[in-house]
């Protein structure tokens, strides 16, 4: 299955803009989306009509996106995707932030 061309990238045009209004997302080729330097989102065409590749905890699914149910629960999954992995990292982030206490360091002092 090869990725999707410009005629069929043209036709894909709908979702493409959809996608590229969830926060976090950049469209580094046309229909070729990534969440910071990580691919996320990409399109193929095929005798058997459209499908796109989306990264869901860390491995691609493919989807058909030939009706409007496929296109909506495709836009529907990668907003959700979009937004767990904006909260994996604040979580990340937040656990990283937080040194480890010393052995033998003083607790910090709490005033009633």
């Amino acid at each position: 299955m090869k990725h999707a061309g410009p005629q069929a990238l043209d036709q894909l045009e709908p979702i493409i803009v959809e996608l590229r209004k969830l926060p976090g997302l950049r469209e580094r080729k046309r229909g070729a989306f990534y969440l910071g330097s990580v691919g996320f989102l990409h399109f193929h065409e095929d005798p058997a009509g459209f499908f796109a590749d989306l990264k869901i905890d860390g491995d691609f699914i493919r989807l058909p996106v030939n009706s409007q149910k496929e296109i909506d629960a495709l836009i529907r999954r990668a907003a959700a995707e979009v937004k767990n992995v904006a909260k994996r990292r604040t979580m990340s982030a937040a656990s990283a932030s937080v040194a480890p206490r010393r052995a033998g360091a003083p607790r910090a002092r709490r005033d009633a």
